[in-house]
């Protein structure tokens, strides 16, 4: 049973409302930005009710709650169920994988990142979203965490930092970044500028996109 089983349609409902629906499109243009194709076969893990997914134009997905696969389902996903730390597929199985705010729910990141890389192909794509932990959107979330919000108390964020040491001592090469989601949480949701080339501190979402190292070139960053 996922956390994310009992508020499966609450999560869902939440970007058809006026600011989930203009974060959600700014985190859009700005993934879409640091990969703008999707060549060959994608998959979301942690893929939840499949709309990041059916937006961008990927069939696959892994996510461990039943409630939220039946409603990606709906969207034409195609969802095994499994977890980030246990891929149910073959080594080499993927071109690219998307961690969508994924990583920093996962119990184990470590052990996540090392299923991405055995499923990826050679040269593979791991495409990451994230809100980093000392950004403005960062630390109001881990203030509503603090206050029991039923979703930012099951992340860990982190850093922009930690999560490049993360990932890269994971076994991938950082190969574009961008930025986006530049106004305050207290700020009402305006249109968004579209996402700059970059690691911009200040911006409450950032793109990451990797490139799976071959074994013999890993190394520590």
């Amino acid at each position: 049973m996922s956390s994310f089983d009992s508020i499966a349609e609450e999560y869902d409902q939440w970007f058809d409302s006026p600011e989930g629906r203009a974060i959600f499109e700014t985190e859009l243009r700005c993934l879409r930005s640091v990969s703008p194709q999707f060549e060959g076969r994608w998959i979301e893990i942690g893929v939840g009710t499949g709309r990041f997914a059916a937006a961008l134009g990927m069939q696959e997905g892994i996510d461990p709650s039943a409630p939220m696969i039946e409603i990606a389902k709906r969207r034409g996903i195609h969802v095994t169920p499994g977890t980030a730390e246990q891929i149910p597929f073959p080594e080499n199985a993927f071109d690219g994988i998307l961690m969508a705010l994924t990583l920093c729910f996962v119990n184990d990141a470590e052990k996540a990142l090392s299923e991405c890389r055995r499923v990826l192909c050679p040269s593979g794509r791991l495409l990451l979203g994230i809100i980093p932990s000392d950004s403005p959107w960062g630390r109001e979330y881990i203030r509503k965490a603090g206050e029991g919000h039923l979703i930012y108390s099951l992340a860990r964020f982190r850093t922009m930092e930690e999560t490049l040491k993360l990932v890269k001592t994971s076994g991938f090469e950082l190969i574009r970044t961008a930025s986006a989601l530049f106004r305050r949480p207290d700020q009402k949701p305006t249109a968004e500028p579209d996402a700059t080339a970059g690691i911009i501190p200040e911006a409450g979402f950032i793109g990451l996109l990797f490139e799976k190292r071959s074994d013999h070139s890993r190394k520590q960053p």
